[in-house]
């Protein structure tokens, strides 16, 4: 009942039922934190933005689709939280609030970013999974701080060149794309630590041993015909990884070795692009 309530007083934009929502939150918390998740809200109590001090917003799980203008007024803010709400586009007044460290976005129903994203230049975790992305906005590449990057779950087929840019990058999460090969623009990047391309289209797999900060490679989920070659010491999370040997090559044919079967003679592989510096 106490949900279901929630739900339709989220509709009525009174005084009264909006502080009924905000639990009498009528002062900042101490710990500078306003956790507002799943009260189905459908639009940002002004009155949150009048706690210029504030460092954490937490707005997960509601009915979102726009921010009014007053956010602008939370220069302080660190961490915003917008994921699992309504966004088709990201509010404009989001790239205003320039000490952002990290952006949840995920769970949208984003195509693209704005421009404006390049103003975020504190940014240092972005999550955009489970949107509507065809392709990673050349902006995020302009992000010169960003170290996490989660953007599973799209309609991703490529990586801009750009991307390699990012020396600060050290994870990045693929998994769920359309990708049909390794993004070759990963292979310039020698500080990445986790390359997640889990459940892609992926083929061939390309030599990771030369990328020298590799710390994890997941690609289990794809009709891989060989894993990654990886040095020393790096974990690989898919078929013919630590617990299964990987398949050797003789004459140009790929023979996989299982533990109790005799060699199978799979089709030959395909080779695949490469891209251009930055």
């Amino acid at each position: 009942m106490g949900n279901s309530l929630k739900t339709i007083l989220a509709f009525v934009p009174s005084n009264k039922c909006q502080k009924y929502l905000l639990e009498d939150l009528e002062e900042m918390p101490v710990d500078k934190m306003v956790d507002l998740s799943g009260r189905q809200m459908r639009r940002l109590p002004v009155h949150i933005c009048s706690f210029r001090e504030l460092v954490k917003l937490y707005l997960s799980d509601n009915n979102l689709n726009h921010l009014p203008p007053e956010l602008e007024q939370l220069q302080n803010l660190q961490i915003l939280a917008l994921d699992f709400n309504n966004f088709k586009a990201l509010p404009l007044v989001v790239c205003t609030l320039k000490q952002l460290c990290i952006l949840y976005l995920g769970n949208n129903k984003l195509c693209s970013l704005p421009l404006e994203l390049r103003l975020l230049q504190n940014l240092k975790t972005l999550w955009i999974e489970s949107n509507c992305l065809q392709y990673l906005p050349e902006v995020v590449c302009e992000l010169s701080l960003l170290k996490t990057l989660h953007a599973g779950s799209n309609a991703l087929r490529t990586l801009p060149p750009q991307l390699q840019c990012l020396q600060e990058l050290r994870t990045i999460w693929l998994s769920g794309n359309l990708l049909s090969e390794f993004p070759p623009v990963l292979l310039d990047m020698p500080f990445l630590e986790v390359i997640d391309v889990d459940r892609n289209s992926i083929q061939l797999f390309p030599s990771l041993a030369h990328l020298p900060g590799l710390k994890l490679v997941i690609y289990d989920h794809n009709p891989c015909r060989n894993a990654p070659k990886v040095a020393k010491g790096v974990r690989r999370v898919g078929r013919w990884s630590e617990e299964t040997p990987e398949p050797r090559k003789r004459s140009g044919a790929v023979i996989e070795i299982t533990l109790d079967k005799k060699p199978l003679l799979p089709p030959a592989a395909k080779s695949e692009p490469e891209a251009e510096p930055c």
